[in-house]
């Protein structure tokens, strides 16, 4: 059943990376299209087949959203390429936007043109740290002119067994210097088990992703202000993500 799964997203999977890969070059504006389908139909659906077939449980803790500021910026640690999908999917009400670097920008399928037609933030590997620091700002200032919400993985990588690792500051600093948002520090759990497909088809049977908003702290005005919210989020996030993984497996709470 584990493969049948897996063969039947790669089958739903196929016709809209294509679709999206043909087209980005002639067109941002119908690319913008079909990355909204993929983003608001398919990865629902997919979501929905692997409840079904493989008892996969999608959780957000939905009552944790109910103090949000009405513009943000949001700071999470990071798994799996698809936290992404998973928090457009918790904050379908909003414009998620995030920070990336730029070789998912490249090749990825699904993500890849999605990520250049809706201008998220990629972030050349090669980049110079000034450099880097200048695509935030701009990416900074973006957003918040166009009412979208910022998302950070501040790790900048992931890690095989999903601990949390160092919080960088020097890319945190910048994006809250120049957009002036609040920050809203959520955590997630379960993205490291399903970082390939092998993992998908292996791992995926009565699992879960979680997320879950944990703090919302003020705009930092400071480069203090933003060390101490980045050392208390990694404490935050750390014991949210521990203590998920003492309940028993497919249990929510």
């Amino acid at each position: 059943m584990g493969v049948l799964t897996v063969i039947l997203i790669v089958c739903m999977v196929i016709p809209a990376a294509l679709a999206n890969i043909i087209v980005y070059p002639f067109s941002k504006k119908l690319s913008i299209i079909i990355s909204d389908y993929i983003i608001k139909v398919l990865a629902p659906t997919l979501f929905s087949i692997m409840k079904t077939y493989r008892h996969f449980n999608f959780w957000g803790y939905e009552e944790s959203k109910k103090d949000l500021p009405e513009n943000f910026l949001v700071i999470s640690n990071h798994q799996s390429l698809l936290d992404i999908p998973c928090y457009m999917r918790f904050f379908k009400e909003k414009e998620p936007r995030f920070v990336a670097k730029d070789q998912l920008a490249r090749h990825v399928p699904l993500v890849s043109e999605m990520l250049r037609s809706q201008e998220h933030c990629c972030i050349p590997r090669k980049a110079k740290p000034m450099d880097a620091i200048n695509y935030l700002g701009a990416f900074g200032r973006r957003v918040v002119e166009r009412n979208q919400t910022p998302f950070l993985f501040p790790e900048g990588t992931r890690t095989k067994d999903g601990s949390v690792g160092k919080f960088y500051s020097a890319g945190f600093r910048k994006l809250t210097e120049e957009s002036g948002l609040p920050v809203v520090v959520c955590a997630l759990d379960g993205g490291w088990k399903l970082r390939d497909i092998k993992k998908i088809a292996s791992n995926m049977k009565v699992g879960c992703y979680r997320v879950k908003v944990l703090k919302v702290y003020d705009s930092p005005k400071t480069k203090d202000e933003c060390n101490t919210i980045l050392e208390e989020s990694k404490i935050l996030i750390t014991q949210q993500v521990e203590e998920w993984r003492k309940l028993p497996s497919g249990q929510k709470y």
